[in-house]
């Protein structure tokens, strides 16, 4: 339940709870961190974790991980402050090669490709049940049809509608070629500014799976 509607930027006090997936962090100052946190109801949203560089908390803001967020701000501020409880770790994960390649290329595009406070409930459903799946699954057949389908709905919600045909489970030099033609749309739309660094992460992904064919 969210405890409020989350008003504009800037306007008045901010108060508000919601399941969220953590999609990227990033030291700020001494031990704080901001983290960008994606919700169903009101999108991408960043906030100050205080003391989140500690031992305690560090493990929480793990890219994939899904938490109980509660953000707070003052009129006036910029930024929320933002508390978060665990609700589902992926941390197991990034001990494996393949998930983890895949955490990271999903979460690093969802943070770099959505605009902030824009709602996108059916992108945020689909990152849930994909992040399921790539820890579930027991290789990467049975996630990467599924990964394909959150690209190609992130590029149709963002505007950049690409045509997929989803391939058999069983031909995966199509896959593969699914997956290439769809990493160029991702480069040159809404990746295009943040090309190299974001798209680094699917590169080593796409390493790894083209092992599976090997």
């Amino acid at each position: 339940m969210l405890a409020s509607s989350l008003p504009p930027r800037h306007s008045h006090a901010m108060h508000l709870t919601a399941p969220a997936i953590v999609c990227a962090s990033r030291p700020h100052g001494e031990t704080g961190v901001i983290v960008r946190l994606l919700t169903a109801d009101h999108g991408l949203i960043a906030g100050y974790v205080a003391g989140g560089r500690g031992r305690q908390l560090r493990p929480l803001l793990i890219p994939g991980n899904l938490v109980s967020a509660e953000l707070t701000a003052r009129p006036g501020s910029q930024m929320p402050s933002a508390r978060l409880e665990l609700t589902q770790s992926r941390g197991p994960w990034l001990t494996e090669p393949l998930p983890a390649a895949a955490i990271s290329w999903v979460m690093a595009l969802t943070a770099a490709s959505l605009p902030e406070r824009h709602a996108y409930p059916d992108i945020f459903a689909a990152l849930s049940g994909l992040l399921d799946a790539i820890c579930a699954a027991p290789s990467a057949r049975g996630w990467a049809p599924g990964l394909l389908t959150y690209e190609a709905l992130l590029l149709r919600e963002l505007g950049f509608g690409t045509p997929v045909k989803r391939p058999d489970l069983d031909d995966w030099p199509t896959l593969l070629a699914t997956f290439d033609r769809l990493g160029k749309a991702l480069a040159r739309y809404p990746l295009a500014e943040r090309r190299s660094d974001v798209m680094a992460a699917r590169a080593m992904l796409r390493e790894r799976l083209g092992k599976i064919e090997e």
